[in-house]
């Protein structure tokens, strides 16, 4: 496994959506579009623990990530990666990324969310990116 060069990593990690491929035990794959931010040599996301994506990573950590639009429809081509489940600690530190790249609409999302689920109903996703 090789780390994919920084200008992939870059260009997904300035996109304002990107589209997340989980894949459940069969193989097949199931397509999100979310938030990213950049964590050093890898791309975050946020998203609610107990979401089907977060249980298709555990099952299974290879994921598929590419640029999309709001809607999901993809905008280039996807690029192969490892997810693996944040700690508390990273979680907040992914909600303090997405509120400063994302302005007033990422502020609101978050209280939001936490308002409804807490802090422990999210979970962030840190993303490799990987050659094969």
């Amino acid at each position: 496994m090789v780390i994919m060069d920084e200008s992939a990593l870059g260009l997904l990690a300035a996109e304002k959506y990107v589209l997340v491929t989980t894949f459940r035990k069969d193989g097949t794959g199931v397509p999100t579009p979310v938030w990213v931010v950049r964590d050093g040599n890898a791309l975050g996301i946020w998203t609610v623990a107990d979401s089907g994506k977060v249980k298709r990573i555990r099952n299974r950590a290879d994921v598929l990530v590419g640029p999309c639009d709001v809607r999901g429809n993809p905008t280039g081509d996807p690029v192969p990666g490892t997810a693996e489940l944040c700690s508390p600690e990273d979680t907040a530190a992914y909600r303090t990324l997405l509120r400063s790249k994302y302005g007033i609409l990422g502020s609101l999302t978050l209280l939001g969310s936490r308002l409804r689920r807490g802090d422990q109903g999210t979970v962030g996703i840190r993303i490799t990116l990987t050659e094969t």
